[in-house]
């Protein structure tokens, strides 16, 4: 049964680089892959969270390394790219797990907090799949997993800027997996549920809000960041070879009460 599993989900030989990978959802994400057998290059701004994450990933028998980046910036990001690629070689699994989380209300929205949002949550992962997807798509396989939200599909809590640099990381999943699916190269999205992280702390300080958002699953609880790990280690894997440009929602039943 094991080498029967091991086909299926086994990452070991892979490459992974995963943005935003020293917190939250992506830091568990990094982990898992991690265990999963991937070697594991973090990609974020703070250098004390990503030493720590590559620290765990060494100490669960994992291979890792990272590279401190500001994602806002694109020749930040462009040079973050080359120095990730220099740790194990060209990835063959893209996690773009960073986000920003600024919902002001709408009628408050700045440029300026639009273009924060969008530089981070919607163009980074544009930027880095323009880099590493024709590769993966030359070598004949690839895996990249975009990281999206509820307010991708659904306006609430003062969406904003945020819904919809969400909403696009979702519609360029699909133009990904267009452009490169044939060639090997699957690209798929997740939507987590109401996931405490250090984007939704400010949220998480509400206890009536957080009971109605559990309250309003199936499973009668909010996420945590592990829940996004089988979800991702399958994606990133050979049982994941024939889906492709799908938005996969993790949720507890969230979406659908």
């Amino acid at each position: 049964m094991s080498g029967f599993l091991d086909e299926l989900f086994s990452l070991d030989g892979r490459v992974a680089l995963v943005t935003g990978g020293s917190s939250g959802i992506g830091r568990a994400i990094a982990q898992g892959l991690g265990k999963a057998g991937a070697s594991v290059v973090l990609m974020a701004r703070t250098e004390v969270t990503l030493m720590a994450t590559a620290r765990a990933i060494e100490d669960a028998g994992g291979r890792a390394a990272w590279v401190g980046v500001d994602l806002a910036d694109r020749q930040s990001l462009a040079e973050g790219a080359e120095r990730a690629v220099a740790a194990f070689g060209e990835p063959d699994i893209l996690v773009n797990g960073a986000g920003i989380n600024l919902r002001p209300p709408m009628a408050e929205l700045t440029p300026a907090d639009w273009d924060a949002t969008m530089a981070i949550n919607t163009d980074a992962p544009f930027l880095l799949g323009q880099r590493f997807g024709p590769g993966m798509a030359g070598r004949g396989r690839g895996r990249i997993i975009n990281v999206g939200s509820q307010q991708a599909v659904r306006a609430f809590g003062d969406s904003g800027a945020y819904g919809v640099s969400k909403a696009a990381v979702v519609a360029l999943t699909r133009s990904q997996a267009e452009a490169w699916s044939a060639a090997g190269v699957c690209c798929n999205a997740i939507i987590p549920g109401f996931v405490e992280t250090p984007l939704t702390r400010n949220v998480f300080s509400d206890p009536a809000r957080v009971a109605a958002m559990a309250a309003r699953t199936m499973v009668g609880r909010n996420g945590v960041p592990t829940d996004m790990v089988g979800a991702a280690i399958f994606l990133a894997s050979p049982a994941a070879s024939y889906m492709t440009g799908q938005t996969l929602f993790v949720d507890g039943g969230f979406s659908v009460c």
